[in-house]
């Protein structure tokens, strides 16, 4: 654009009236120009009377209005122009940027991917290793539970070793006519109802006790056994020498023997000394077993008909005698008894008849 266009300005070409681009512009006398309309409607003049000189103005500002529109169109094509260059390079940069962006997420996701796989492999290489720390440490455990086991074992046959070599030493030197001395120290033997199993049915003079398939509906009572069917004797010993006899013909089982005063009274009880109880049982008629824990297997000529038992509380003795047959059946040895002792009865379930008869305290026939 040259120098004379660049003094070109739009407020040279604007009515000062409508301060609009001139509309058929006029030059009134004073020099100033206007939009013909604009200076007729507030002017009342007589426009005929102007000079050649002015038309002759006022066509010249014709062309220099034409000239200005011309450069104002010009003007608008090259900003249009630089307008679409700048959107091009906003465009190409938008794209730049693009392809940076996901170039960078793809690096990051690469990333993310090896960490995680990475990770994966440090897991299962503790993994394996945990798993053979446990695989030893199982198998450690079970070798020395296995030794336990193989020590208890050997502890428990030792015991029963012991005790039955005491037993024979005992028989050597107690010899079978032993029981009629034994027998002067009788006692007088009933059953506590306080104690006895809901089904146990126990006589008047507290002399016999056998169960019934039907439960009875009986005061609770912390002295009574309410799972096992057990009962004891009103009478307790503290000291000296004592002996009864119970008479368990037509059973086919039953369990006799002592048991101190602390033995758990409810749930499921396992007859030993180390629970309290110092007793032999009957099972299958012809079974017969010491609770010595472990229980001692019994070898008898015949099943006792009549069983006696025998206490000495200082000597820590319990002996069980056949009667009949006036034979030694099993003694408990070397027991310390530190509390009451109380003679303990258990008839054993009905079985629906097999197991009805009666466990009968009975006096000791000299």
């Amino acid at each position: 654009m040259s120098a004379a266009s660049s003094l070109l300005t739009e407020d040279q070409f604007l009515c000062s009236i409508c301060l609009d681009v001139f509309t058929d512009p006029v030059t009134i006398p004073c020099g100033h120009n206007f939009c013909k309309t604009c200076i007729t409607d507030h002017w009342d003049i007589d426009l005929p009377y102007q000079s050649q000189q002015k038309a002759k103005e006022k066509h010249d500002i014709v062309a220099l209005i034409e000239k200005y529109e011309e450069k104002k169109i010009e003007l608008s094509k090259t900003q249009a122009e630089i307008l679409q260059m700048i959107q091009k390079e906003i465009k190409h940069s938008m794209e730049l940027s693009k392809e940076d962006t996901n170039r960078q997420i793809l690096t990051v996701k690469e990333s993310v991917e090896r960490s995680q796989a990475e990770l994966i492999e440090t897991i299962k290489e503790k993994q394996k290793t945990t798993e053979k720390l446990a695989e030893g440490f199982v198998k450690d455990l079970k070798q020395e539970i296995s030794e336990l086991k193989k020590r208890n074992t050997e502890v428990e046959q030792l015991y029963v070793a012991q005790q039955e070599k005491l037993r024979k030493q005992i028989i050597k030197l107690l010899p079978e006519s032993d029981l009629k001395r034994v027998q002067q120290y009788e006692v007088d033997v009933t059953l506590d109802p306080d104690t006895a199993y809901p089904r146990l049915i126990l006589s008047e003079d507290g002399k016999q006790v056998h169960c019934s398939d039907v439960g009875k509906n009986l005061p609770d009572n912390p002295k009574r056994f309410d799972t096992c069917v057990n009962v004891l004797a009103k009478q307790s010993f503290s000291s000296g020498r004592f002996y009864y006899e119970v008479q368990v013909k037509g059973k086919t089982e039953w369990d006799l023997g002592v048991a101190r005063e602390s033995i758990n009274r409810k749930g499921e009880i396992t007859l030993s000394p180390q629970a309290g109880y110092w007793a032999i049982w009957l099972r299958n008629d012809n079974e017969c077993k010491a609770a010595a824990g472990p229980d001692v297997s019994l070898s008898l000529k015949s099943r006792p008909q009549k069983v006696g038992v025998f206490v000495d509380y200082e000597e820590g003795l319990v002996s069980f005698y056949d009667v009949d047959a006036e034979a030694l059946i099993y003694s408990f040895t070397g027991c310390s008894f530190t509390e009451k002792l109380y003679p303990f009865f258990s008839p054993s379930l009905n079985y629906g008849g097999k197991n009805s008869a009666p466990l009968i305290i009975s006096p000791v026939s000299h």
